[in-house]
């Protein structure tokens, strides 16, 4: 089998996501597939005639940085295949190492700091694999996930496999799911088992369950808006009270989940709070509380409490709260998985 071009799995595009199991298991009719969701490395491996090539879901080829992955899937009985899978690095205890860790091993030495490639090569990486697209000849994306997942685990041993639980229990997947989270995974994904792999299309056969953090920040400054948000005050700087010396410590910017409603609001608002401008940014007294949700804590060497949040978006004002009861940079530093 010659190696194909890598055909792009990239995971936002191919799932929709639900608040909990409950409501991602009525979307879909019997029973579903229950698996862990990492926060790793998505690749899709070509394998043919022992030899190993390894794509991102963005098509880049890191074979070569990957060695103890391709010695691996090098050893798997087959010919030839297409698999999809997570590469994560674990600590002994199973727990996940910080994402940077994992992802300095992908990275090249053009894209990673002399330090990250330092760390790059002490961080094994393992191999979770949860589908197959091609098998000995025989192409598989066609296929229900019930029909592609057992081509997988017939030449994939199960310590390489997704751990995964197949249910229409919704007791026994949210069990499943705490135990993901428990161990410090982002959630699970529940899938149909009737549904052809999907590749680039959204669609109800794959759906995030993860649990949502918030935390009550305080806005320390907003910077204007652009394109179709130009005139109102848009990115809000966030930041988290230090009780030690009674200050802030910013943990990054957003201007998600702002609707045209609340960007109106918060431009009067945050006018009446102002301090000093520059060309872009209006800095504020640090009076106004805003309720955040994001997906997790990562250390961070761009702001001065060495963490910041992923993913961060808006959920309302919490205009019946005062600054000095915001969420505190410790409450924020126990969020983010230790360094490696």
């Amino acid at each position: 089998m010659a190696f194909p071009e890598g055909t792009s799995t990239n995971s936002s595009a191919r799932s929709s996501s639900e608040a909990s199991i409950d409501e991602a298991l009525g979307r879909i009719d019997g029973a579903a597939a229950v698996e862990w969701k990492l926060d790793g490395i998505r690749v899709q491996a070509h394998i043919a005639d022992g030899q190993v090539r390894l794509f991102t879901r963005s098509l880049d080829d890191i074979t070569d940085r990957l060695p103890e992955v391709v010695t691996a899937l090098a050893a798997l009985p087959v010919h030839d295949a297409v698999f999809d899978g997570e590469l994560i690095a674990l600590r002994a205890d199973g727990r996940p190492y910080a994402f940077q860790d994992t992802a300095s091993r992908a990275a090249s030495e053009v894209d990673a700091p002399s330090v990250t490639r330092q760390r790059a090569g002490t961080v094994p990486l393992s191999v979770f694999l949860f589908d197959a697209l091609h098998l000995n000849g025989t192409d598989l994306i066609d296929l229900a996930d019930a029909e592609r997942h057992a081509a997988l685990a017939s030449v994939v041993p199960a310590a390489m496999l997704m751990p995964r639980l197949v249910t229409d229990d919704p007791g026994e997947a949210t069990a499943f799911f705490q135990d993901a989270v428990a161990l410090g995974h982002e959630g699970v994904v529940v899938k149909s088992l009737t549904t052809p792999y999907a590749a680039g299309r959204r669609g109800a056969g794959w759906i995030k369950v993860k649990p949502r953090h918030t935390l009550d920040l305080v806005v320390l400054a907003v910077e204007w808006g652009h394109g179709r948000r130009n005139g109102w005050l848009s990115n809000l700087h966030l930041g988290a009270r230090d009780p030690e010396t009674g200050g802030w410590v910013m943990l990054g910017k957003t201007f998600k989940g702002l609707t045209d409603e609340m960007l109106t609001w918060q431009t009067e608002k945050l006018l009446g709070l102002e301090d000093r401008r520059d060309d872009w940014t209006v800095y504020v007294r640090p009076e106004l509380v805003v309720e955040i949700a994001f997906d997790g804590v990562q250390r961070s060497p761009r702001y001065p409490g060495g963490v910041a949040l992923r993913f961060a978006r808006v959920l309302r004002y919490r205009e019946d709260k005062q600054a000095t009861e915001a969420d505190t940079i410790d409450a924020v530093t126990a969020l983010a998985p230790p360094a490696g």
